[in-house]
């Protein structure tokens, strides 16, 4: 692909770099370099699109700066993952006041399949009654539980995922998206409140009725800005705290 390939409208001007942004932004959705895999290098991207390095430089630090790309000093430029170590809890803001290292074991109680209702199908750009998966999860700190998620996901693009399939996986579930649905969540959006527990969530997070709790719901998306993943998640913050690091 180069440049001469592409019909660009007259009236939308964009700099070169971002044109080049594009087109590697379009390889990663197709697939053509996976998660975890290595890019051509600057060289060969620039040979590929007939355009200087410079321009493939800038495009590629964009795409770093949007977590879509990682640069390795001495190895080249990698796809992002979440299974590597310092991306798994990469949408994950919630970390123990103690300062310890976080990791979290997960037990997934339920996974159906059932139909969207409107909120759900709005959020997901999907259609009311169309298929979607439900899924119950409890995440332990410590032996502690002190995560309870609601997670929705489009039926069709997660077709086979069940509850087995959840409990067998050793790792984060945005890896299990990746290495078993060629879904790579990109970006993620999320409304954050106060509430107390009810005596459901009180019985899943070992607390008393009452309790403060913090309600965190979270839509990700995929490449093209397509939503892929609703999951609503209530923190025990009693020994936790919501850690957002701001530039």
């Amino acid at each position: 692909m180069n440049l001469s390939d592409i019909n660009l409208p007259v009236a939308s001007f964009s700099p070169l770099y971002e044109q080049i942004k594009a087109m590697i932004l379009a390889s990663l959705q197709a697939s053509e370099w996976l998660p975890g895999e290595a890019i051509p290098s600057e060289m060969e991207l620039a040979a590929r699109f007939a355009v200087s390095q410079g321009t493939v430089r800038k495009a590629i630090d964009e795409l770093a700066s949007q977590n879509l790309l990682v640069r390795r000093q001495g190895k080249g430029t990698f796809v992002a993952t979440h299974q590597e170590d310092d991306w798994q809890y990469r949408f994950l803001h919630l970390a123990p006041d103690s300062g310890m290292k976080f990791h979290l074991a997960n037990r997934f109680l339920v996974c159906t399949k059932t139909e969207a209702n409107a909120y759900v199908a709005n959020l997901l750009k999907l259609k009311a009654g169309d298929p979607i998966i439900h899924i119950d999860r409890i995440q332990s700190y410590a032996g502690q539980p002190i995560v309870f998620e609601e997670i929705w996901l489009p039926g069709v693009r997660f077709t086979g995922l069940d509850l087995d399939t959840l409990n067998a996986w050793h790792g984060t579930v945005y890896g299990l998206y990746e290495s078993q649905f060629a879904t790579h969540m990109v970006r993620a959006e999320e409304k954050i409140k106060a509430i107390a527990a009810d005596e459901t969530l009180a019985r899943h997070l070992h607390l008393a009725p009452g309790a403060p709790l913090l309600s965190v719901e979270r839509v990700a998306f995929t490449y093209g800005n397509k939503p892929v993943e609703i999951r609503h998640a209530r923190y025990d913050t009693s020994e936790q705290h919501y850690e957002n690091k701001l530039n």
